[in-house]
């Protein structure tokens, strides 16, 4: 298996290169030079890990032998509270949550990073190298990213956030880790400022070589990969064709479900959920993907304007074209809006996404009503995609990614509903560790300043 940049730029590489790179050195994001077809029918009556060790066994090629991926796997979903690791809980007759939060941290990105950080760990050990990943977060893949690394010997991580924008549970999941290879800055802007400046740090060629920066946010590969197994695992499991609601804001998860659906797993669509910042929306409804100000929500991991992700569909809608892919992207940086042609929104978009936007009262409504109903607390961000998916119903029976344990998002959870929460066994004196964490405004030069000053990567000062 070899990987493209979708920018067309950069030379192609294994999955292990890929790892480690996070972003091509092009600007791009690696994708498969093609997609494989999964044994999706391989994998009935598997447990979690071994059905993921399967249907990823394609994308890592002859990078890991079988035996070395099916044994980070059992150790990655061993962390899991669930022994389905992502059970499907009914709502109604029609309406099933595919609940994706019983990882450490409570959020479904610790499907992906529990691997992920073993995948590091292991391959840096048989290189002998060091790495220093740098991350942005809007709330959750911060946690689960440090999570999944601390402690690890041949990396350190450091992750931005925007400051007084994610909830007091997200932040101290972030800031209460004590381990020497974790850092974490707050910085003055939103998440959207903290992706820029990771994207700034992997465009400086010379601080990039000279740290080994690495990413472990959705612009790695291996994070969409390890998420491409719960849609195959969850729709061959209600004997599909299903349609998938995914409450989204950087386009990852989403992609995700759209690759297992390319690669062979029973999926009819998807509907994209958003909040007020509905950008994702508006391009999928009517076209429209021009950024506008990002508004705090109750649901902050959605709070992004602009996708990253989305570039990864994009290469496709164009042909795997990189260089028309390229200058799409530069004037969408330079305009704020991206246009694309009219037939292939019909060829890409229409048929295969739904999008439906959901505020903050219709968010809380919902969550009250699921309580009431069925007796279940949901999350904010949770609720905007079972919101979306009662609006925009379908034939199909519908699968709702619940991202994130309502403990995560105690306010409004209680606010909809007058019950709070609580944080399971594992955080429950979360409030009471003392938190490690830097405040920096919203400038390149002192983040990098701060990045190097922490990198035990071998470096010159």
């Amino acid at each position: 298996m070899r990987y493209v940049s979708t920018r067309g730029e950069a030379p192609d590489l294994g999955f292990a290169d890929v790892l480690l790179a996070g972003l091509a050195p092009d600007g791009g994001l690696y994708v498969p030079a093609e997609w494989p077809e999964l044994p999706v029918g391989s994998i009935s009556g598997l447990p979690y890990p071994a059905a993921a060790a399967r249907l990823m066994a394609p994308f890592v090629g002859d990078d890991l032998d079988d035996a070395t991926l099916a044994r980070l796997c059992d150790e990655s979903y061993a962390t899991f509270r669930h022994p389905a690791v992502t059970p499907l809980v009914q709502v109604d007759h029609h309406h099933w949550l595919l609940e994706l939060f019983h990882g450490p941290t409570l959020a479904f990105k610790d499907v992906a990073l529990q691997l992920v950080g073993r995948l590091f760990d292991h391959v840096l050990g048989e290189r002998d190298r060091h790495v220093t990943i740098v991350g942005a977060t809007s709330g959750d893949t911060g946690s689960a990213a440090i999570d999944g690394v601390a402690g690890c010997e041949h990396l350190d991580i450091v992750i931005l956030y925007p400051a007084g924008r994610t909830s007091e549970v997200q932040r101290r999941q972030m800031t209460t880790v004590d381990s020497p290879n974790v850092h974490t800055v707050a910085v003055d802007g939103t998440f959207d400022d903290c992706q820029d400046l990771v994207k700034a740090m992997f465009a400086d060629a010379g601080f990039r070589e000279r740290l080994n920066l690495s990413a472990v946010n959705s612009i790695n590969w291996a994070r969409v990969m390890a998420q491409v197994v719960y849609y195959v695992t969850a729709s061959t499991a209600l004997a599909g064709p299903v349609t998938f609601c995914v409450p989204t804001g950087n386009f990852g998860n989403v992609l995700a479900g759209w690759i297992a659906r390319r690669c062979g797993a029973p999926i009819a669509d998807f509907v994209v959920a958003s909040n007020r910042n509905d950008i994702l929306t508006r391009f999928v409804a009517g076209g429209d993907m021009s950024t506008r100000d990002v508004v705090p929500t109750l649901s902050p991991s959605m709070d992004i304007q602009v996708s990253s992700n989305f570039e990864r569909l994009l290469f496709e809608m164009n042909g795997r074209d990189g260089g028309m892919t390229a200058e799409q992207l530069r004037r969408f940086r330079s305009t704020g809006r991206l246009d694309v042609e009219a037939d292939q929104r019909r060829e890409w978009i229409e048929g295969s996404f739904r999008a439906a936007r959901v505020d903050d009262d219709e968010t809380l409504e919902e969550i009250a009503r699921v309580h009431a109903e069925t007796g279940m607390l949901i999350d904010p961000h949770t609720a905007t995609g079972v919101g979306a998916a009662r609006r925009l119903g379908g034939a199909h029976p519908i699968v709702t990614t619940a991202t994130a344990h309502p403990a995560k998002f105690p306010d409004a959870v209680e606010r909809a509903t007058g019950v709070r929460p609580a944080l399971p066994d594992h955080l429950a004196d979360l409030f009471e560790r003392p938190e490690r964490t830097v405040s920096l405004p919203n400038d390149l030069a002192a983040v990098q300043t701060f990045v190097a000053s922490v990198s035990r990567t071998p470096h010159t000062p």
